[in-house]
């Protein structure tokens, strides 16, 4: 099931996460996604794209704690990754499967071809490096 994420043994639905994430003065768009994680099973790892502020490391520490108090700990994304967009389909839908893929630091499989930008993907490839 791609909507949720085992952390530590609890159901996590990445919707939830992505919603808190939004809520949040200065988010336009967030992509929640699991990786592998030693101890945890699953970490979070969230893409965002900003209306406003500096992508930093102040900013990163304001939007965990923003997820925290919405959300509880437990949903507290392990990482936050700014870019300027989202990989998305023509139909609008994000790929998560790509973002998954970036995230866990594989390289990206499978079909793309519905990918609407391939530049937003290969700029999230760069950023990786």
């Amino acid at each position: 099931i791609d909507d949720v994420i085992k952390v530590s043994g609890h159901r996590l639905s990445t919707i939830e996460v992505e919603s808190a994430l939004v809520s949040h003065p200065l988010v336009a768009e967030a992509a929640a996604v699991g990786r592998p994680h030693e101890i945890k099973g699953e970490a979070i790892s969230v893409f965002v794209t900003l209306k406003g502020g500096t992508p930093d490391d102040a900013l990163k520490a304001a939007l965990k704690a923003h997820v925290r108090k919405e959300m509880g700990a437990l949903a507290e994304p392990d990482d936050i990754r700014f870019t300027a967009a989202l990989p998305k389909t023509r139909s609008g839908k994000i790929m998560r499967r790509l973002l998954r893929d970036i995230a866990a630091g594989k390289e990206t499989a499978g079909d793309t071809s519905t990918l609407e930008d391939y530049s937003v993907l290969a700029k999230l490839r760069e950023e990786e490096e």
